[in-house]
Order: C-alpha cells, then sequence, then structure tokens
C-alpha cells in the first residue's frame, strides 16, 4: 500500500514517513471555516473530510489510499488556534498553565471506493508556568505555526507538560497508532 498525506504540516510529514509506507506528499488548501454549532470535538474530523473531498480520488492508483488530517487544541471547549504574534502566544499558554486541555486530530483515509474517518483525542496537562518560562519558550522557538502556542515535541513540552493521557503523537499531529491500525484493516 502507498499512502498520499495531502498536508502541508512539516511534522505530520516526518511523523507518517516513520510508518514504514512508502508516502507521496500532495500539497491541498481547502477552506477551514467551521459552523460554530460543529461540536469541538469534531472539527478536525470536519476539515480532514472536507481535505479529502477536495482531492481528486479517482486519480488514485489501486494500491494507494489519500491520507487527510488535522489537529485541533480546545480549551474548555473553545478552540485555541495558531497564535498570530508573540501576545497571542504568550496569552494562550498563560490560559494553558495548570490546567488540562484535549488535543483532538480527524483523520480520513480513502481509496477511491471505501473511506474512513476517525478521531482520537489525548488530553494534556501542563503544570503552573512561570511568565519567564513562557516567554523563553515563545522568544526561542517561535510557536505561531502550532495549535495552542506549543509544540510537545519542544522545550514546553519537556518541562511544561506533566502527563498526557492518550497517543503522544497525537499531540504532535498526527494520532500514528489508531492510523496504524486502521491502516492495517482498511484493505481487508
Amino acid at each position: 500500500m502507498r499512502l498520499i498525506l495531502a498536508s502541508k504540516s512539516p511534522r505530520r510529514r516526518q511523523l507518517i514517513s516513520q510508518l514504514g509506507f512508502d508516502v507521496t506528499i500532495a500539497d491541498l488548501s481547502v477552506d477551514e471555516t467551521i459552523d460554530p454549532a460543529t461540536p469541538i470535538a469534531m472539527v478536525a474530523e470536519t476539515i480532514a473530510r472536507r481535505k479529502a473531498s477536495a482531492y481528486p480520488v479517482a486519480s488514485l492508483a489501486a494500491d494507494e489510499v489519500l491520507v487527510t488530517a488535522d489537529t485541533v487544541v480546545a480549551l474548555d471547549g473553545q478552540k485555541l488556534g495558531k497564535p498570530q504574534d508573540r501576545n497571542e502566544a504568550i496569552l494562550m499558554l498563560q490560559r494553558l498553565s495548570g490546567r488540562g486541555h484535549q488535543v483532538y486530530s480527524g483523520v480520513c483515509l480513502c481509496d477511491g471506493e471505501v473511506s474512513r474517518f476517525f478521531t482520537e483525542t489525548t488530553d494534556v496537562y501542563f503544570r503552573n508556568l512561570r511568565h519567564e518560562e513562557i516567554e523563553h519558550y515563545v522568544d526561542t522557538y517561535r510557536p505561531f505555526d502550532k495549535a495552542g502556542a506549543y509544540g510537545i515535541q519542544e522545550w514546553i513540552g519537556m518541562v511544561g507538560i506533566e502527563r498526557i493521557d492518550g497517543d503522544y503523537y497525537n499531540v504532535v499531529g498526527l494520532p500514528l497508532f489508531a492510523l496504524y491500525r486502521e491502516l492495517a484493516s482498511f484493505r481487508k
């Protein structure tokens, strides 16, 4: 089986390549505007489905599977997007400090005939972060391309996250355990 990953995320690209499949990358842009009535737990899967619908699946070869995904960070049921600037990143991390939040990744698998969708949830718990730690992280790592203003694989994850309940790789951007499980049973 060969995978077509329709994603601009460098983290997703790196993660999927580690699963051992032959992977081709396809850039795909879709409107990510979501109806506010959509439950937060379904936002990532809704966007993953939209990405899959935008791809010309009829062009997939018999041994190819399209993979699309999206990840959402949520605090108190509200989506935390990518920060626009330093101040917004600092404010997001201050809100996450000392609290738990959810990371949802929605994934779509499609071979032109069959489509499967799933959402993986991971609970992430930050310890209380000092203001100096937040500023250091934002100024050093510039997490402006990351939902929730942090990357668990970076310094802030190493020193600030007390624990997670769920798949670590889901927080990085792609739930590898669930993805591998679904791919293994996809064509049975």
